[in-house]
């Protein structure tokens, strides 16, 4: 095996791919399509316009350009001449983006024209920014893209090697439970996702994705697979056209499909609904948020018996953590969710350790035999290993929250969330640290309290928030209700509160609340807001 395919640098990867593969078809994207040997080298030729216009090893990189042939090549390319691209989620808003490109401080700002008109309106980057690049159209005071890769063409040279602990790129989380925070990425991290989604799915080269989040499309690319990008708006997944998702699978035979669980209950409804099979599907991922037995069971309707839903757990700061399939939770896991037990995340992945310590909301700034909390209590997720980002960029006081060092100098990742390890070396998945509910009789934490109303055929999810002071707080129940279930209410109430009853955590859950339309995240439009459901629930009780 080359070494450019295990090197950390992931654009040396694409190069063993064109080496091995030229013709095989790298991405798919509407009309436009590329062979492993054309996006390689189309990244030498941009890596090369970019080094002549000045950006060079090390320069940070805002990028903000849709899915499709140019994200592709332009992100390649970043990596090929070792420059930083500083990657952010549009869908967090405009105030958003333009703090967060203050934060990271970029150079140079490759774009869209529509980026490049929001950066000029919100001023966004004016102390940092010199060098200006437009993708897919031009934009005044902007080097052309397509120009810059033209005008390179036999300047070429051999890619940077860079070391594993250099920085590779700067990624943003999605906001969804506090402000977006840059986690700062090394090539050796990217190389160690990379080689363990490969071996964690038995990918194989020449297989087919329909990937519905961008960075997740870049990693099949990485692996030899060809990534075929739906016609879809990246920043909703939950409002995309399921027929647009079940036509690109059948006229692909797509083996992999990777979507938040949100775009998973849409797709998953609408082949129940219609009879829908895709039997070239070896592997459909969800990642983003726990995904609902139900969902999962219609998901399994329409794949073949030995395909699995996998759902991989794990964060921006640490990806993947740990992985169950559909058959383990469907099986088994499911019960106990519905009993309350949490909801399973599976065994840590090879690599990645993971520790359950005390609940705390201080900094920790050694790590220490002390911290642990017994297997079966719920405590705090600790996780160390080379695919877990060391800190925050720009962000000291996030870091001291959420970094604990080893003795031995590596950093445990504070996830934020709270678990419980069972005897069998799982990990089942309480909720967000934050979204606890402390009464005056004691802690509620959301998942198992939810997974108890969950159970109700007529209730989409719940959500468990707390009104008042913590130590004081009163436990609210929002609840979303399948469509057509609304004229139930009453009945509906008075059986959730039956439900409740049977459980001692959740027995002295008694203030119900409908709401529409939960509001969730704008990356995978599954995490709840539960931090704005607590303020509605406030302003309805009065």
């Amino acid at each position: 095996m080359k070494a450019a395919e295990k090197s950390p640098n992931v654009a040396l990867r694409l190069g063993h791919w064109a080496a091995v593969s030229p013709q095989r078809t790298a991405v798919i994207a509407g009309r436009d399509s590329l062979s492993f040997l054309a996006l390689d080298e189309g990244c030498a030729r941009l890596g090369a316009g970019l080094e002549a216009i000045g950006v060079k090893r090390g320069m940070r990189v805002a990028l903000l350009v849709p899915p499709g042939v140019d994200f592709f090549a332009l992100t390649f390319a970043l990596f090929r001449i070792a420059a930083v691209p500083v990657l952010i989620d549009p869908g967090i808003g405009f105030k958003n983006l333009g703090r967060c490109l203050g934060e990271a401080a970029p150079e140079a700002f490759i774009g869209s024209p529509k980026a490049h008109l929001a950066r000029w309106l919100g001023g966004w980057g004016k102390k940092s920014l010199k060098i200006f690049v437009s993708a897919g159209g031009p934009w005044p005071g902007a080097h052309s893209a397509a120009r810059l890769a033209r005008a390179s063409a036999g300047a070429l040279r051999a890619p940077e090697l860079p070391g594993p602990d250099e920085t590779a790129a700067i990624l943003f989380t999605s906001g969804s439970t506090g402000a977006p925070k840059g986690a700062v990425y090394t090539h050796g991290m990217f190389g160690a996702q990379v080689d363990l989604l490969e071996r964690l799915f038995k990918i194989e080269p020449g297989e087919v994705s329909v990937p519905t989040f961008p960075l997740f499309a870049l990693f099949d690319v990485a692996l030899g697979m060809t990534a075929v990008i739906p016609n879809m708006d990246f920043t909703r997944p939950a409002s995309v056209d399921p027929r647009e998702i079940v036509r690109l699978v059948r006229e692909h035979e797509a083996s992999q499909l990777f979507g938040s669980p949100a775009l998973l209950d849409v797709v998953g409804r609408h082949a129940q609904a219609a009879g829908i099979k895709l039997p070239s599907l070896k592997r459909v991922i969800s990642a983003g948020a726990p995904v609902s037995p139900r969902v999962l069971a219609r998901v399994s309707e329409m794949i073949p018996a030995e395909t699995q839903i996998f759902t991989p757990y794990g964060a921006t700061e640490a990806l993947p953590v740990a992985l169950i399939g559909s058959h383990e939770i469907l099986k088994e896991t499911a019960q106990k969710t519905a009993e309350g037990g949490g909801v399973c995340v599976g065994k840590t992945v090879p690599g990645v350790e993971a520790c359950v310590i005390r609940v705390s909301d201080e900094p920790i700034a050694e790590w220490g035999e002390g911290l642990r909390v017994k297997d079966g209590e719920v405590g705090e997720l600790l996780v160390r290993g080379p695919v877990v980002s060391a800190c925050y960029d720009a962000r000291p006081r996030d870091n001291a929250l959420a970094k604990i060092r080893a003795a031995d100098g590596t950093v445990y990742h504070r996830m934020g969330d709270l678990v419980r390890k069972d005897a069998k070396g799982r990990l089942w998945f309480c909720g967000r640290k934050s979204h606890r509910v402390r009464t005056d009789a004691g802690t509620l934490y959301t998942i198992p309290c939810e997974g108890v109303f969950n159970a109700h055929p007529e209730v989409r999810r719940t959500a468990l928030v707390g009104v008042g002071a913590p130590g004081a707080q009163v436990p609210v129940l929002c609840v979303e209700l399948e469509p057509g279930a609304g004229r139930r209410r009453v009945e509906i109430r008075a059986e959730l509160l039956a439900l409740g009853s049977r459980h001692e955590h959740t027995k002295e859950i008694k203030t119900i609340l409908f709401h529409d339309a939960f509001p969730v995240d704008i990356r995978h439009n599954a995490k709840i807001f539960r931090e704005k459901l607590a303020v509605w629930a406030a302003e309805r009780l009065g």
